[in-house]
C-alpha cells in the first residue's frame, strides 16, 4: 500500500472534519454522528493505551454487534494496533485455543479464561480525563485478523495481508457501494463478512446500521425505518426473510434497496429467484472467495439466470479446478477448486496457526466445483462435507436445496452417518416452525426431486436454526454428535 495512503482510522476522522453532524452508526435506535465517533474513538485509544496497548499488538474484541464494537475497533486502529473479533458466545475452549495462537495486548467485552491477559468490559469508556484530541496518525501492522476453523477444523487465525492503510473507496467501488449509502450490516462482525463490510462502510463515510442479533421481522423493519440501500448477508438468513416478508408485504418498504450481495455458503436457487424476483436482477449479487481473498468470482442477478447455480467469473486472482492427480479438469468435470492472487502482487492473508492446503503456489480451501466452458464457476460442496452412499458421492448442500424448495422447512444441515451395507446414508436435521411436517413427507419431497440414494434415511426435526447468522454451521462436530447419539 502506498505510503501515502491514510488509515482507515485517518480517514474516518477526515470524514468527521468534513461533514461532523452526518450519522455515523445506529443500533438498536441509537444513533452517532461522524464527530461523536471520533472523539470518542480517540478517548477510547488513550484510555487503551494506558492499559499497554501499543502499535503492533493485538487486541481481541469479544463484543455483540452495537456500537461499543465499532468504538473499540476503531480506537484499536488509532493506536497502530490490530483488531482481532471474537464471537462473545465462543465456548471457552475454542476461545483458549484461538488465543494459545498468539499474544494479546487486551480482551474488550470477555475475561480471559487462563487469566492470563487483561481485559476491560464491552462498554469500558477509561476515565473522564482521557482527552478527545486527534491522535498522530499510527499504522497497523493488519488491519485484521479473523479466526476460522476452516477446512482443517482446526482453530486459526487469517490476517490481512495488508496494513491499516486499506483502500476503502476502491474497494467499495468495485463492489457497487457508493459513500451516500446506508449499509445494514445483519451477520456478526465477528465474521469476515461483516467486519469488512462495517470497515468499508466506516472507511466510506457511509451511514453504518447494525443488528446486533437477528431477528427476520426486525431485520425488515430497520430496511423500512432507515431507508436501507446496501447490505451484504448469507443465503441463511435470505431463506429464513422470504416466509416473513411474503406472510405480510404490506408492513415492509424494501423499494429502497439497491444492492444486496450474498456469500459465505451456496444459495439454494429457490431463494436466490425469490430475492430477484423481490428487488430485481440488477440488486441481488454473489461473491465467492474465502477470507483469504486470494482471488474472488462475482454473479450478477442477470448472469445468475442465464446461467442458474453459478458463483460467477473471476475477477480477482486466478482460479482452477484440478482432479486427485494434479490435473487442471476440463470444463464440466468436478474437481477441487485452487486460487492464488495475480502473479506479482502482495500477500493478501498471513494464517497464524494451521495452513490451508496448497499446491505450488495454489491454494485450496477444501471446495469442490467446474468451470463451464463459458468460465462460470459452480460450486458442489466442501471435501471435508462429502460423503459416499454404496460408493456414489453425495453432496450436502444438494440435499440441503431440495429441502430448501419446502415452504415449511426454515433451514435443514445433512450429514452422512455409518451403514452396514452402504457405508454412509443420509441423515437430516430440518428446522420447522409450526408446520405439521413428517420424516415421511420429508422423504417422499426429496425423492421427487433427487435420486433415490440421496434421500435421507433419518429426518430429525429441530426447533432452532441450524446455523449462525454469518450462515456457519458446525458441520463435524453435529455429525459426531449424531454418531455418539447412534452408538448409545
Amino acid at each position: 500500500m502506498s505510503e501515502q495512503t491514510p488509515t482507515i482510522a485517518t480517514r474516518m476522522s477526515r470524514l468527521a472534519a468534513e461533514a461532523p453532524d452526518r450519522p455515523a452508526v445506529s443500533c438498536e435506535g441509537r444513533t452517532i454522528t461522524r464527530r461523536e465517533l471520533d472523539s470518542a474513538s480517540n478517548r477510547l485509544a488513550r484510555a487503551y493505551a494506558e492499559l499497554g496497548v501499543k502499535q503492533g499488538d493485538y487486541v481481541t474484541i469479544a463484543v455483540a454487534n452495537s456500537i461499543e464494537w465499532v468504538l473499540a475497533t476503531v480506537a484499536v486502529w488509532k493506536l497502530g494496533a490490530t483488531p482481532q473479533p471474537l464471537s462473545p458466545r465462543m465456548p471457552d475452549a475454542e476461545f483458549e485455543g484461538l488465543l494459545d495462537l498468539k499474544p494479546r495486548a487486551l480482551l474488550v467485552g470477555r475475561a480471559d479464561p487462563r487469566g492470563v491477559v487483561p481485559s476491560v468490559e464491552a462498554g469500558f469508556t477509561g476515565g473522564p480525563d482521557l482527552s478527545d484530541h486527534p491522535l498522530p496518525e499510527s499504522v497497523s501492522p493488519a488491519w485484521k485478523s479473523i479466526a476460522s476453523g476452516g477446512s482443517t477444523g482446526r482453530p486459526k487465525l487469517i490476517e490481512a495481508g495488508g496494513d491499516s492503510r486499506y483502500p476503502a473507496d476502491l474497494v467499495a467501488m468495485g463492489m457497487g457501494n457508493e459513500p451516500t449509502d446506508t449499509q445494514l450490516v445483519p451477520v456478526p462482525l465477528s465474521h469476515n463478512t461483516g467486519f469488512t463490510s462495517a470497515a468499508i462502510a466506516l472507511g466510506t463515510g457511509q451511514h453504518l446500521v447494525l443488528l446486533p442479533r437477528f431477528d427476520p421481522e426486525r431485520f425488515l423493519r430497520v430496511i423500512t425505518d432507515y431507508r436501507v440501500t446496501y447490505l451484504t448477508t448469507v443465503p441463511t438468513i435470505m431463506q429464513r426473510l422470504l416466509p416473513v416478508y411474503h406472510a405480510n408485504p404490506a408492513a415492509y418498504d424494501l423499494s429502497s434497496l439497491r444492492r444486496l450481495w450474498h456469500v459465505a455458503a451456496v444459495c439454494p436457487p429457490n431463494v436466490k429467484e425469490g430475492w430477484i424476483n423481490l428487488l430485481g436482477p440488477d440488486a441481488v449479487w454473489e461473491l465467492y472467495g474465502g477470507t483469504e481473498l486470494q482471488a474472488l468470482t462475482f454473479i450478477s442477478g442477470g448472469e445468475w439466470l442465464t446461467h442458474r447455480g453459478s458463483v460467477g467469473r473471476v475477477v480477482s486472482g486466478e482460479m482452477k479446478v484440478l482432479d486427485d492427480d494434479g490435473n487442471e479438469c476440463a470444463p464440466g468435470v468436478l474437481g477441487e477448486i485452487y486460487m492464488r492472487p495475480n502473479p506479482g502482487s502482495s500477500p493478501t492473508y498471513r494464517y497464524i496457526g494451521s495452513t490451508a492446503k496448497s499446491l505450488d503456489g495454489w491454494d485450496s480451501l477444501g471446495d469442490l466445483g467446474w468451470f463451464d466452458a463459458e468460465g462460470y464457476l459452480y460450486l458442489a460442496d466442501r471435501r471435508v462435507d462429502m460423503f459416499t452412499v454404496g460408493g456414489r458421492n453425495v453432496y450436502p448442500a444438494e440435499i440441503e436445496n431440495a429441502l430448501a424448495e419446502h415452504p415449511a422447512v426454515l433451514s435443514s444441515l445433512v450429514v452422512g452417518v455409518p451403514h452396514e451395507d452402504l457405508g454412509q446414508v443420509p441423515y437430516a436435521l430440518v428446522h420447522t416452525e409450526g408446520a405439521a411436517l413428517s420424516a415421511e413427507d420429508v422423504a417422499t419431497f426429496v425423492a421427487q426431486r433427487l435420486a433415490d440414494y440421496k434421500v435421507p434415511r433419518t429426518v430429525e426435526f429441530v426447533d432452532a436454526p441450524l446455523r449462525d447468522d454469518a450462515g456457519k454451521a458446525r458441520r463435524s462436530a453435529v455429525r459426531d454428535e449424531i454418531i455418539a447419539r447412534l452408538n448409545a
